[in-house]
């Protein structure tokens, strides 16, 4: 078992604080700065949801090869190819070059995130104490992005990118990450097809998720520009925004308090009703502090809930051996709704407005609250994961 030491601490901080500032340095005001440079908002959408389809096809790769090479070299290889496609994004003024850039560094940042919160499950620290660092990380990087955007250049955002992902590619190189080996017996009991493609609990959770991760993503793509529209600017925007990135950070923290208490249905209904009541406030068009108040309330802590929940229905449903896959395959559902949500929610705003939009994510909402019931969960068999 690895030992605890401040330079172990230290290069989770630089890992996880850096991986998720480089992310939202990249990701946060998108629809901003492409709407800025005189695209439309189906157009952020086709480039969000061709970053989701590559995300589709590389995901499933990604897990198999982690479970089967081990996390550290496919995930320091991974960080590397999201360079490159910041660099091409950079670099880029056309639609083509921005689609192309954005989807390679996006497809490679999705695919590497599940293995950052099992890395953090897996530490030999609190799930909190590591993982809230990407929260502080998340945080700055959505300010630093409103700042450098309005204060210097917005093309400042990206090349801010490339040196924050670097450092987290220097804590990762700095971990003790080793493939871990299974006993023979274990493997010759667990079977693909069996404990994923055949478990009918695992795949329904596949299908809650990924539908309200869909519409998580549509929050996240186009509250800034909501807010933005509603009479604030690109700076004051951003840092509702990353307020609302600091209001994970006690749910991340105090994890153990209630992650490893409550059973999955009943946790998946707090960040389903925030969420729903999120997109309402913006649906009827309410005055600006209520629309605060929701994206304070639901944009990142929901959505935490949501991830934190993720890895904690894989562990309990999917056999160790196939727990990287599982949450590939999660990942990969919701990358595959989140191009049909995205593209939609595009198209509706560019037709009828926000507030259309806004209740039609509000509808997706309430099929997901249609389905949880049918969850079979056996608790009995839940590792300690947040404790």
């Amino acid at each position: 078992m690895v030992q605890r030491s401040a330079s172990l601490y230290f290069r989770y901080f630089l890992m996880y604080t850096f991986f998720y500032l480089s992310w939202a340095l990249f990701s946060a005001i998108l629809s901003i700065y492409m709407l800025d440079l005189g695209y439309s908002a189906s157009q952020v959408s086709l480039v969000v949801s061709v970053s989701f389809f590559t995300s589709v096809l590389s995901q499933p790769v990604m897990g198999y090869l982690n479970d089967r090479l081990g996390i550290k070299p496919v995930t320091v290889v991974g960080l590397g190819l999201a360079l490159a496609g910041g660099v091409i994004f950079l670099l880029s003024n056309q639609l083509w070059g921005l689609v192309l850039g954005y989807s390679l560094a996006i497809m490679m940042i999705n695919g590497i995130n599940p293995v950052m919160d099992l890395l953090a499950a897996k530490s030999p620290y609190k799930y909190g104490s590591i993982r809230v660092w990407g929260t502080i990380g998340y945080a700055t990087g959505t300010q630093m992005a409103g700042v450098l955007y309005q204060v210097i250049h917005p093309q400042a955002i990206y090349v801010a990118f490339l040196g924050t992902l670097f450092l987290s590619i220097l804590g990762v190189l700095g971990l003790p990450i080793e493939k871990e080996d299974m006993p023979a017996k274990q493997k010759q009991e667990e079977s693909f097809l069996n404990d994923v493609l055949k478990n009918k609990p695992y795949l329904l959770a596949l299908v809650i998720i990924a539908l309200f991760s869909g519409v998580a993503n549509v929050g996240h793509t186009y509250i800034p520009a909501m807010l933005e529209a509603s009479g604030l600017t690109v700076s004051q925007a951003s840092t509702i925004v990353s307020l609302a990135v600091i209001c994970e950070a006690p749910l991340i923290f105090y994890s153990y308090l209630f992650m490893d208490r409550y059973p999955s249905k009943i946790l998946i209904l707090f960040p389903l009703f925030f969420m729903t009541l999120q997109f309402v406030f913006f649906g009827l068009a309410s005055p600006l502090g209520f629309k605060i108040f929701g994206t304070l309330l639901a944009k990142h802590a929901a959505n935490m809930t949501l991830i934190m929940l993720t890895l904690k229905l894989v562990n309990t449903l999917v056999g160790p051996r196939f727990v990287m896959t599982g949450m590939a395959l999660i990942q990969t559902a919701k990358s595959l709704l989140s191009i049909v949500v995205q593209t939609w929610a595009g198209w509706l705003i560019d037709s009828s407005g926000y507030e259309l939009m806004s209740w039609v994510m509000v509808g997706l909402l309430l099929l997901v609250f249609l389905m949880v019931p049918f969850l079979r969960v056996d608790e009995s068999k839940s590792e300690k994961l947040f404790s």
